[in-house]
C-alpha cells in the first residue's frame, strides 16, 4: 500500500490534507547495520496543484530511491503558438477535490499495472507563461520500462479523466478555452 500526500494551492492559498509532511522530505530509512538490499522503503504518491512555478529538480528529487535504477519524467510546457496564433500564456483551472481524487486513482492504477516505487504528479493552476512547466510527472522504478510506461499512462489518463481546464491567451488580446481531445466527457462539434 502506498502513502499519499496531497498539497493543493490555488492562487496563493496553500492547504495540505492531513497526511504526514515527512513523506516529501524523508528518504528511505536505513536501520543501522543493514545492507542497502535489506532496506524497506514505503512507496509514496505525491500530488500537488499549485499556482507557483514548478521545478523539475524538486519533483524528480521526491521520487529518488536507492532501490530504483530509473526515474522517468514528463514535463508539459506552454508553447508559443496554436493554429497560427501567438500564445502568450495558458490559464489553468481545476475542480480540486475531484482532480485530486482522479490523480489518486491514476496512481493506484499505475501501481496495479507496473512495479513502480514512487509517483509524483505536480500541476500548475492559474497563468503559465510560454516555456514554463504546466505539469511534471515523475515515476521511479527498479528498471526503466516500468517507469517509462507508467509516465506515459499517467499523462494520457490525466488528460482524459482529470477535471482541469485550459484557456489559451493570445497576443492579440483574445483567448480560447481548450478541451482535451482525450477527455471522455468531450463531444465532437
Amino acid at each position: 500500500m502506498s502513502s499519499l500526500e496531497i498539497s493543493s494551492s490555488c492562487f496563493n492559498q496553500e492547504t495540505k490534507l492531513p497526511l504526514s509532511p515527512q513523506l516529501v522530505e524523508d528518504s528511505a530509512f536505513e536501520p543501522p547495520g543493514k545492507d542497502i538490499n535489506e532496506v524497506e522503503e514505503k512507496s509514496k504518491d505525491i500530488i500537488k496543484f499549485t499556482s507557483e512555478q514548478l521545478s523539475v529538480d524538486e519533483v524528480s528529487q521526491l521520487v529518488i530511491s536507492p532501490l530504483c535504477g530509473a526515474i522517468s519524467l514528463f514535463v508539459g510546457t506552454t508553447r508559443n503558438n496554436f493554429e497560427g496564433k501567438k500564445v502568450i500564456s495558458l490559464e489553468y483551472e481545476a475542480y480540486l477535490p475531484m482532480a485530486e481524487n482522479e490523480v489518486r486513482k491514476i496512481c493506484s492504477d499505475i501501481r496495479q499495472k507496473w512495479p513502480v516505487k514512487h509517483i509524483a504528479v505536480f500541476h500548475r493552476l492559474g497563468l503559465v507563461p510560454v516555456s514554463e512547466a504546466s505539469i511534471i510527472i515523475a515515476v521511479s522504478s527498479a528498471h526503466r520500462t516500468a517507469s517509462l510506461e507508467a509516465v506515459s499512462y499517467a499523462i494520457d489518463t490525466l488528460k482524459a479523466k482529470v477535471p482541469i481546464w485550459k484557456k489559451e491567451m493570445y497576443e492579440e488580446s483574445s483567448s480560447s478555452w481548450k478541451r482535451n481531445k482525450e477527455c471522455f466527457w468531450a463531444t465532437d462539434d
